[in-house]
């Protein structure tokens, strides 16, 4: 079994051709709720279809990457891989992400483009300092307010496109293209708070490119029936998560992905889905002795790390291995006996360089259109 540190999580991975079905005991007592919130979002979403809320349209063309749950699909290596695809294009895009667990939500924040750039996740949030690290080219504005940041953006550094982070839902500001991402490990199950959906199934209707990930733990077939039933004229990809290299939490000294296949490691973190963080570090060589899920976003405490080394201790483990996104949140935290690894990783799209036209196809088509036009 997992060990236990605020939330419980069963032990194991989902087998290759499989998606967790595991309900949650409470749904049937949470359905009411559940129905509560439906009808809540389907309100919203009429709301903003007659006009009732207001959607604002930025200067240039707006990208949005979400999903239909809560965390733990894997956007943010695809917020990545997409940026990349622009830049590589031409482009001078910038993400746009409300940061969520920094200190101060109701600041927007800028980080300026330049090598080298480090960002404090507390302030800035810790997916938005994992982007600012990787995308060093691009600006990242910060801010629960998608629209000002986005004017931010073009003020202030002329950028030609957005990239909106986690965006599905933010109806507030108009898209011109939405990626939605799957995970193929998890069923949609229902909406909150008796499943983990923040809209009902139908609302891939709105997607333009839907991205199935992690289709080397999981059988793809089930979600492309479901976008193909709901909105066929979503183009679907395929992407899969692989291990780039290994970098040491404490020193920054960076080993190849095979470094330490075959060693004992605790592995923990605190992600939305770290079952399938689990059964990739199996796939990828390691004998995972020990595991341990925090709550997604989770900062570490002096206690969480004696917690975390006790447990290793137990576990005969030489070594704990973490996400890239959790060695944000274990900064100034110097007590480990042992190596701590965050694992790089990068997802591998089937059909990249389709996904890449299909991108800037969509980009390219709003240079005839006014901010004034709103389109959903």
């Amino acid at each position: 079994m997992l060990d236990k540190q605020n939330h419980d999580l069963e032990s194991g991975a989902p087998a290759k051709g499989s998606q967790s079905k595991i309900r949650n005991p409470k749904s049937k007592i949470l359905a009411p709720l559940a129905a509560g919130f439906g009808l809540g979002v389907a309100l919203r979403a009429a709301a903003y279809r007659r006009g009732w809320l207001k959607t604002r349209r930025l200067n240039r063309p707006v990208v949005s990457v979400g999903n239909l749950t809560l965390g733990g699909t894997g956007k943010t290596p695809l917020v990545e891989l997409l940026t990349k695809c622009l830049l590589k294009r031409g482009r001078k895009p910038a993400i746009l992400t409300r940061g969520y667990g920094r200190r101060d939500s109701g600041r927007i924040l800028a980080l300026e483009p330049g090598p080298g750039r480090v960002a404090d996740p507390r302030e800035v949030g810790d997916e938005p300092a994992l982007l600012a690290r990787a995308l060093p080219e691009a600006p990242i504005i910060v801010g629960a307010d998608r629209y000002q940041a986005g004017r931010l953006a073009e003020e202030r550094f002329d950028v030609d496109v957005h990239v909106l982070d986690d965006g599905f839902q933010h109806l507030a500001l108009a898209r011109d293209l939405d990626v939605v991402v799957l995970d193929t490990t998890q069923q949609l199950l229902g909406l909150l708070p008796a499943g983990r959906q923040r809209e009902p199934c139908s609302a891939l209707e709105r997607a333009g490119l839907v991205v199935l990930t992690r289709v080397e733990l999981g059988d793809p077939g089930p979600l492309e029936e479901l976008v193909e039933r709901i909105n066929p004229r979503a183009r679907v990809f395929h992407s899969r998560t692989e291990l780039c290299r290994l970098v040491d939490v404490m020193t920054g000294r960076i080993y190849p992905p095979g470094a330490f296949q075959g060693e004992r490691v605790h592995a923990f973190c605190g992600i939305g889905n770290p079952k399938a963080f689990f059964a990739d570090l199996r796939r990828w060589g390691f004998c995972v002795a020990a595991e341990t899920a925090f709550r997604d976003h989770h900062v570490y405490s002096g206690k969480d790390v004696e917690k975390l080394l006790r447990r290793s201790q137990e576990s005969r483990a030489a070594a704990l291995v973490t996400t890239e996104k959790d060695a944000m949140n274990l900064q100034r935290i110097s007590k480990w006996d042992r190596p701590v690894l965050a694992c790089a990783i990068q997802i591998e799209l089937d059909e990249q360089q389709a996904l890449e036209e299909a991108l800037v196809e969509r980009v390219a088509s709003f240079e005839g259109r006014g901010p004034s036009e709103v389109v959903l």
